[in-house]
């Protein structure tokens, strides 16, 4: 690991003071779970890393009307017990079935909400050093090589990654927004934007590299939203896919949905073929199979991922299921 300054303010505007304009000149630090990670293997190098772990602001856990807002620096182990002793959970009950799939201990006690929403992708080649776009000699490395976890949606253009975050379709589903602090003071922008599929020399967020996340907001509940991911395994491991659905009822009929799928493309998908789908319809099993469907619409999967396709019907499908449960 290389040499790097270290800053623990006790401001929002003071962290923002100690970022660059530069990307990667200086690193926002939360719980440190993925970026010290990928200092130690070089694939960043900053040379100041700013703590955001003393600004006590950024670990508010509390109501606003009928919505919540969660601190960027709420641990998941935080937002999990708040949720059961508070009955954040059954109000929103997407966002916490996603929290509670991350297995790990140690990650839920020193990984932050901020910090699993902007986690670098978990793309092997990116991490062995090759780049986010993974481009060797105008030719891509994910098209070429081993490519079974990489996109199968959103990927007509170099990106084939996956964007890695739990909490990020949870929290789109459940229409939640985000406040960014920067030079300029704050801003709010829905979750879903604060994401995109970069090009040649951009990043996967939208935040500029002087910008801090400071905070969640869930505006309204939404008791009938659900997760459900499939893993290869618990523990350490990320999922190969999920699906995070909302709905808005009138009596037995969808007036709304959201469906967000999880770890197929460069960003959280919203599969607004599968909300057109269920928006009007009383939900049933015929219902789920044409909404699963409708949500892969489109899908070009690489040469090792088509299994891809239908993990995600299959999580759209029992996410619906656990959503119209009760």
């Amino acid at each position: 690991m290389n040499r790097f300054e270290f800053a623990r303010p006790t401001s929002v505007a003071d962290a923002v003071a100690l970022l660059s304009e530069k990307q990667d000149e200086t690193s926002v630090l939360a719980g440190g779970t993925d970026l010290l990670s990928l200092m130690k293997d070089f694939v960043v190098e900053p040379k100041r890393l700013v703590s955001l772990m003393a600004i006590g602001e950024l670990r508010q856990l509390e109501t606003k009307g009928d919505g919540l807002v969660i601190g960027a620096t709420t641990t998941l182990d935080e937002l999990l017990a708040a949720g059961m002793a508070n009955g954040y959970a059954a109000k929103w009950p997407a966002v916490w079935q996603a929290a509670a799939g991350i297995k790990s201990p140690q990650l839920r006690t020193m990984g932050t909400v901020a910090g699993e929403l902007l986690q670098r992708p978990r793309c092997w080649y990116f991490r062995r050093g090759h780049g986010l776009l993974a481009d060797r000699d105008g030719e891509s490395m994910p098209v070429k090589g081993d490519n079974r976890y990489h996109a199968i949606l959103g990927n007509a253009g170099p990106a084939k990654f996956v964007h890695a975050s739990s909490l990020a379709p949870a929290f789109i589903a459940c229409g939640a927004t985000a406040e960014v602090a920067g030079p300029k003071g704050k801003r709010s922008v829905a979750v879903k934007e604060l994401f995109r599929i970069p090009k040649a020399g951009e990043r996967e967020t939208t935040l500029a590299a002087n910008e801090v996340l400071v905070s969640v907001t869930l505006q309204k509940p939404m008791p009938k939203s659900a997760t459900y991911e499939v893993r290869p395994r618990q523990g350490l491991d990320w999922p190969l896919v999920t699906a995070s659905v909302a709905l808005e009822l009138d009596g037995k009929t969808i007036r709304a949905a959201t469906v967000v799928l999880g770890h197929v493309a460069p960003t959280p998908w919203v599969a607004e073929g599968a909300a057109k789908a269920l928006a009007g319809a009383a939900p049933d099993e015929k219902l789920a199979h044409a909404a699963a469907t409708a949500a892969v619409a489109g899908a070009t999967p690489l040469s090792k991922n088509a299994y891809k396709v239908e993990l995600a019907q299959v999580a759209v499908r029992r996410a619906l299921a656990a959503a119209t449960a009760t």
